[in-house]
């Protein structure tokens, strides 16, 4: 009996330190949902692009005027910026319910870590995509928000669930091929924020939201 005690004594120690150390309180549902809109949004942004292929085909040359510095781009900046948007705030608040049902402070030292250390890389990728755009390598645009996603994921991880690491190398790996197959990063983008999303997402549910 003693034994057991405190064998039970140190799990919940081990256990109070892990919660202090991390951030746990993030939602599964809110992980398929951002999936869920990432998937939307690609739809939406695969039918701008088409719409406008079709519109400005040249059949003398047999290729499509590029889209670059026309509305279209004006149009999947505001797709992106929606479906950040959504996502981001989807997060908040199935994070700040989970958070209040938990205990958890959802604005503490640990979630200040855990954001800074999210928003380094993706800040930094953010810069480098526009630099991208600017020098007219738009090709490696989705490749790039792909991998410095991940690397935020990478970096982040160690301030909340593990399992945020393995999406992020998911990720990574997602975007690393990608720089393969230029021209089809629309795919590649959807396959990891909308297909990986999704599936963490449910992994993360059925690991730690359903009870």
């Amino acid at each position: 009996m003693e034994a057991n005690k405190y064998l039970n004594d140190i799990t919940e120690i081990k256990n109070l330190m892990n919660r202090s150390s991390r951030f746990i309180s993030l939602s599964g549902l809110s992980g398929i949902l951002a999936g869920v809109y990432a998937l939307i949004g690609a739809g939406l942004a695969y039918t701008r692009i088409k719409s406008f292929s079709a519109s400005n085909y040249d059949g003398l040359s047999g290729r499509s005027t590029t889209l670059w510095g026309t509305d279209v781009v004006k149009d999947l900046t505001i797709i992106a910026i929606a479906v950040l948007v959504l996502a981001v705030f989807t997060g908040f608040i199935m994070t700040l319910r989970k958070a209040k049902k938990s205990g958890e402070k959802i604005w503490d030292s640990t979630s200040k870590r855990l954001v800074f250390n999210f928003l380094i890389p993706l800040v930094v990728g953010g810069l480098f995509c526009l630099v991208l755009m600017q020098q007219g390598i738009a090709g490696l645009v989705a490749p790039a928000t792909l991998i410095f996603y991940g690397l935020a994921c990478v970096n982040a991880s160690k301030y909340t669930m593990g399992d945020v690491r393995y999406m992020g190398l998911a990720f990574i790996g997602i975007g690393l091929v990608s720089t393969q197959f230029i021209g089809y990063g629309l795919y590649f983008w959807a396959l990891g924020f909308g297909v990986c999303h999704i599936l963490y997402g449910a992994l993360m549910y059925y690991k730690y939201d359903r009870n």
